[in-house]
């Protein structure tokens, strides 16, 4: 499995500011107000080859966001991982934020920067969806890609940074797959999803899978509404064991043609 080495440094520096600006949670104070609460100037703008942007000054820092990104929700995490670097990494002056410093899953270009990305995505992860206030919402509740949407809209956050704090926190059984340039570059499976995967690592992903269609389609959204789910059989992703017979399991990809990228999550049906 393509682990990165990881603390806890990012989410445990978003409890204490929690703490210390006495709120459960941040989801109703706006985008600016959360940036100049800190003491910080915030500037939305367009921004070339870039989603995000802080400049740590002598006396005062600037938080630049891309105002041409097309999801408030994406906005809404871009703020957050640029305010994670404020608070963990006081040695950035100037530092730029694109696609691949923000993708939770891009475990190679994270590995050569050290963990100062990861660290700023588990703040930003941990500010806008608090642990305790996350799993209170999730509670009772049976997972399904409608559920990832309304987590996003509840915390107003991206849809990818939902679907790893679900996978990191072991909530449901589920096993996530990042896909770039038609590559598997990472897998992470919840303990609680028994079975043994397949070698897919730096391989296309297998034939029979629902990513492999959206691959073929050229990243296009290929299924709607409650289509999104799509059945498998178990074997698709999973080997077999001797004599176990085949099982139904549900995939659910997220595509993005611009990056060419997929997140496909798997879980038994």
């Amino acid at each position: 499995m393509n682990y990165l080495k990881t603390n806890n440094k990012g989410k445990n520096k978003a409890i204490e500011v929690l703490e210390e600006i006495g709120f459960d949670e941040v989801t109703k104070i706006s985008n600016s107000e959360l940036v100049h609460g800190f003491g910080i100037i915030f500037i939305s703008e367009p921004l070339d080859n870039a989603d995000g942007k802080i400049i740590r000054g002598k006396t005062k820092t600037i938080i630049k966001v891309n105002s041409l990104i097309s999801y408030p929700e994406r906005i809404r995490f871009v703020i957050a991982h640029e305010l994670g670097h404020y608070f963990l990494h006081d040695r950035l002056e100037i530092h730029t934020d694109n696609s691949k410093t923000l993708n939770w899953f891009n475990i190679e270009n994270q590995a050569k920067r050290g963990l100062q990305e990861y660290e700023a995505n588990d703040f930003a992860s941990e500010l806008l969806m608090p642990e305790i206030v996350f799993r209170k919402f999730i509670e009772h509740k049976s997972f399904s890609p409608s559920l990832i949407k309304e987590i996003s809209m509840r915390f107003q956050t991206s849809l990818t940074s939902v679907v790893y704090k679900l996978i990191a926190l072991d909530v449901f059984p589920l096993l996530v797959v990042f896909i770039s340039d038609g590559i598997v570059r990472y897998w992470r499976k919840s303990y609680d999803l028994k079975g043994w995967l397949k070698d897919v690592t730096k391989l296309s992903p297998p034939e029979e899978s629902v990513a492999k269609e959206y691959i073929d389609a050229n990243y296009d959204f290929v299924y709607k509404g409650e289509d999104k789910a799509q059945e498998i059989d178990r074997s698709t992703w999973f080997k077999l064991g001797e004599n176990q017979e085949d099982s139904d399991f549900m995939e659910y990809c997220i595509p993005t043609k611009q990056y060419k990228t997929i997140i496909s999550i798997i879980w038994e049906a």
